[in-house]
């Protein structure tokens, strides 16, 4: 497989964002963006070494069939650099689209560690993911600023397991919508899914939120992506299309299931009166320090 130079790469990500613009949701091949990424210091030892990171998570606060971790990051276009956040908490409510046991409740994850941070692959992701989504216009989400040339971006690392005991739901929420402006999720790794497992549906944003991925409205479903390969990736502007998943199930009972994934939540920064606004800090992380320039066009 070939590297890309950057013109080559600015030009595929082009016709992504072509497609992201036009149908507010675009799949992206892994096989192809890994090719995408090299052009932003994404290597083949890298590469090979993200598709390790997973291992050792510890368990979600309130998930039991989840392993997770979690970090923030300042992406600062007018700087034109992308810098790791201090550690906070995290929530999201029913107002926002996310109707589950846990809605508004302030979780504490685990920290992302350097190991998947300091990833040169890890840095590329947020790169090209700037380059796609940075100017594209969208319907705004209140308590949200939209003035500053600055976003928010969570980075959720997660394994999600069924076992006989235990049925891994990626989306327990069923339909919702992630709270933020723009949403992509990527494949690391999985184990003895059944080929069923996993699939995203694209929902029109008229389906109601919580209904379970099998009965949804077929009228309002807009698209149907699964993630099959390792970064195989899904971009969805969060507040014009909802988005569920289906079940964990195994392919051999005998052996556990799992999927592995790193979603990448971004926003404009939240103002006050927003829930968010308390968890919003962009001072550097003292002790998990990470900096990578964008290359990001500052027009907005």
């Amino acid at each position: 497989m070939t590297d890309m130079d950057l013109d080559e790469a600015l030009a595929e990500i082009a016709q992504i964002k072509e497609r992201y613009v036009r149908d507010r949701a675009a799949f992206v091949r892994g096989e192809h963006l890994i090719r995408i990424l090299s052009a932003f210091g994404s290597t083949p030892e890298s590469v090979a070494a993200f598709q390790r990171v997973t291992e050792g998570l510890p368990p979600d606060p309130t998930l039991a069939f989840r392993k997770a971790r979690n970090g923030r990051f300042c992406l600062d276009v007018a700087a034109g650099r992308a810098y790791r956040t201090e550690f906070q908490p995290f929530v999201l409510t029913a107002d926002e689209d996310f109707v589950r046991h846990d809605s508004g409740k302030v979780r504490h994850f685990a920290e992302i560690n350097d190991e998947t941070q300091q990833n040169p692959t890890f840095q590329a992701l947020l790169i090209f993911k700037m380059l796609v989504v940075n100017d594209v216009e969208i319907v705004h989400r209140p308590g949200l600023d939209y003035d500053a040339d600055r976003w928010i971006c969570t980075a959720f690392h997660t394994r999600t397991i069924t076992t006989q005991e235990l049925t891994g739901e990626p989306a327990l929420e069923g339909v919702h919508s992630d709270g933020v402006d723009h949403t992509m999720t990527i494949l690391l790794g999985s184990e003895n899914m059944s080929e069923e497992s996993a699939v995203t549906q694209i929902h029109d944003m008229r389906e109601k939120n919580a209904t379970r991925w099998s009965d949804v409205n077929p009228e309002l479903a807009i698209g149907r992506w699964q993630h099959r390969h390792f970064l195989d990736s899904i971009l969805i502007v969060d507040h014009e299309r909802k988005h569920s998943v289906s079940t964990i199930e195994q392919r051999d009972v005998s052996v556990p299931a799992r999927r592995d994934m790193l979603v990448l939540f971004t926003r404009r920064a939240a103002v006050e009166g927003h829930v968010s606004y308390a968890y919003d800090s962009i001072a550097p992380h003292e002790t998990l320090p990470m900096e990578v320039k964008l290359l990001v066009p500052t027009h907005g």
